[in-house]
C-alpha cells in the first residue's frame, strides 16, 4: 500500500499526524488541492487502513500519572498456547500501553504507565508475577523523557 501513496495523500497524512481535528477544508487549502478530491483522499486513507482512528493525546503528567516502565519479559514456555495466552491476558491490563514480542534473549517489551512507584509494584506483584507463564521480568524506568511522539516519519519512509 505504502508504494501507491501520492505525493498528496503523504502531505495529508503529515498534517492529521500534527493535528486530526484539522478540517478538511484547511488541509485542501495548505496542499493546493480542492476540498472535495481532498475529502476523498482522506476517506480512502481510511478505508484501506492506511488512517486506523482519530484520537486524543493526552498529557500523563497533567493526568498524574508519572512513572513510565519499560519490562523486559520471559515466559516459562514459549510454545504457542503459552504466548496466545500472555498476550490475550496482557491485553487487559490499561496500564500497560504497548506491547510487542522481541528478538533476542527477551519474549516480550511491556511499556507500562502508572500514577506512582507504588502502584507500579502493586501492577507486578499482583498482576505480572501471579501469572504463572511469566518466568523472568525486569524493570526498566524511564527517568526524564526526552522524545514522545505518535508522528510516523513519513519523509524518510516513502
Amino acid at each position: 500500500m505504502t508504494e501507491l501513496l501520492a505525493k498528496q495523500d503523504v502531505e495529508i497524512l503529515k498534517l492529521l499526524q500534527k493535528d486530526a481535528t484539522t478540517s478538511t477544508a484547511a488541509i485542501a487549502e495548505k496542499i493546493n488541492l480542492s476540498q472535495s478530491p481532498c475529502w476523498r483522499r482522506i476517506n480512502r486513507l481510511e478505508e484501506e487502513g492506511v488512517i486506523k482512528r482519530k484520537v486524543a493525546l493526552l498529557d500523563r503528567a497533567a493526568l498524574g500519572m508519572d512513572v513510565v516502565v519499560f519490562a523486559t519479559i520471559n515466559l516459562t514456555s514459549t510454545g504457542r498456547q503459552n504466548l496466545i495466552e500472555f498476550e490475550q491476558a496482557i491485553v487487559d491490563h490499561p496500564e500497560v500501553t504497548e506491547c510487542y514480542t522481541m528478538t533476542g534473549i527477551w519474549d516480550y517489551m511491556l511499556k507500562i504507565v502508572t500514577r506512582d512507584i507504588r502502584h507500579y509494584e502493586e501492577f507486578v506483584r499482583n498482576t505480572l508475577t501471579a501469572s504463572p507463564s511469566i518466568r523472568e521480568l525486569h524493570s526498566h524506568m524511564a527517568v526524564t523523557e526526552i522524545k514522545n511522539t505518535t508522528e510516523l516519519p513519513l519523509d524518510t519512509q516513502l
